[in-house]
């Protein structure tokens, strides 16, 4: 079995984070977050995959072949053009990337479902597709997926067998939600389904492929575990704090087993500096005398000033807080300072390499771009 990474698109929702560097490459925690799904991927037997690159491909590149990898093998796929999310797998299967059945999963996922729980559903059925479905409280802003055997189901075949496809819904109202069941963006696919899909052309999997194949070997499967969809900066900070303090299953999580703490042992931290997990300090960090870090990731070489506080907070590689500075709830991409006495308001995002001079006061949710200078 091998997979397909949709990793094309623009991260437009997580700005300024995404314009100067693709999201599938923006760091979550301790690495790039494309890394988090290769994982994901490789500890359910996978070693082949497949990853469909758009904008900022070289980084995408650059951010899995760090030699750290023996396995999966990755391969890669240049959109030359947008493609939407059903046109890559007409790419790569025109390239002659794509075995006969295959995983497709969407570039944004933070998660640890079971697929191979999903896999064995699809052999079991002799599929055409087997969506993977998830359960949220909220799937107002989700697709929900209508299938036999769920409490939605028509004709009060609520415990039909088979959990066969019937009917989709994009972003209901609360009067039309009947179900909690939501595409999780993942999926397995029969090549057949190749034959859909148009070449040369921006095309949607979600609205132009799966209502064809309703009633011609559509199917979905409930998955329980952890999932998030980290397109949006709230979202980016949650799966931060997820990731470290074990809520969902990750190489680092292992590591810190339960701790939410870790500080490596090539950071400096005065002894009146205080650091309160869940936290990473990554190697190079230096926090100087009665700064607070307190539920924070601080990325690699970045330092934080005399009595600065760092609270709720992603400060990415090679930033600078300055002495007595707040940074509270926020996102500061690589290499972005951050003056003396500043203050940065929850829910801003700092842009690569953007300054804020000594005493403002950035307020909530502002966006700085990368490389402004900001007061």
């Amino acid at each position: 079995m091998q997979a397909l990474i949709l990793a094309g698109g623009e991260g437009t929702r997580l700005r300024p984070l995404t314009l100067t560097r693709p999201k599938p490459a923006v760091t979550l925690v301790d690495r790039p977050f494309i890394a988090y799904m290769v994982d994901w991927i490789a500890r359910h037997g996978i070693t082949d995959v497949v990853i469909a690159c758009g904008f900022g491909s070289d980084a995408v590149r650059e951010a899995l072949d760090d030699g750290r990898r023996e396995a999966p093998r990755l391969r890669y796929v240049q959109e030359p053009e947008p493609l939407g999310t059903a046109g890559p797998l007409r790419l790569a299967a025109d390239q002659g990337m794509l075995d006969d059945r295959f995983l497709v999963l969407n570039g944004d996922l933070l998660a640890d479902l079971d697929l191979s729980a999903l896999i064995r559903a699809h052999q079991d059925r002799r599929a055409a597709v087997t969506l993977a479905l998830h359960s949220v409280q909220d799937p107002s802003s989700y697709g929900l997926v209508r299938r036999a055997g769920g409490p939605h189901a028509p004709g009060g075949s609520a415990t039909a067998a088979g959990g066969e496809v019937w009917g989709f819904l994009e972003k209901p109202t609360s009067e039309e939600i009947d179900t909690d069941e939501v595409n999780a963006g993942a999926y397995v696919v029969d090549s057949s389904v190749i034959q859909l899909i148009p070449r040369g052309r921006m095309f949607s999997i979600e609205r132009e492929v799966f209502p064809r194949l309703v009633g011609r070997g559509l199917y979905g499967h409930r998955l329980e575990g952890y999932w998030m969809d980290v397109g949006t900066p709230e979202r980016y900070l949650e799966a931060s704090w997820d990731v470290l303090e074990g809520r969902v299953r990750t190489e680092l999580g292992d590591r810190l087993g339960g701790a939410g703490l870790l500080v490596a042992d090539e950071a400096t931290v005065d002894p009146r500096a205080s650091v309160r997990p869940p936290a990473l300090l990554e190697p190079g960090v230096s926090v100087e005398a009665d700064a607070v870090i307190d539920r924070a990731v601080v990325g690699r070489a970045a330092a934080i000033g005399e009595g600065a506080t760092v609270s709720g907070s992603v400060v990415l590689g090679d930033c600078r807080v300055g002495p007595r500075a707040l940074v509270e709830g926020a996102i500061l991409a690589p290499g972005a300072v951050v003056g003396d006495g500043a203050r940065i308001g929850a829910g801003s995002v700092i842009g690569e390499g953007a300054r804020i001079e000594a005493g403002s006061e950035i307020e909530a949710g502002a966006r700085v771009d990368p490389g402004r200078v900001a007061s």
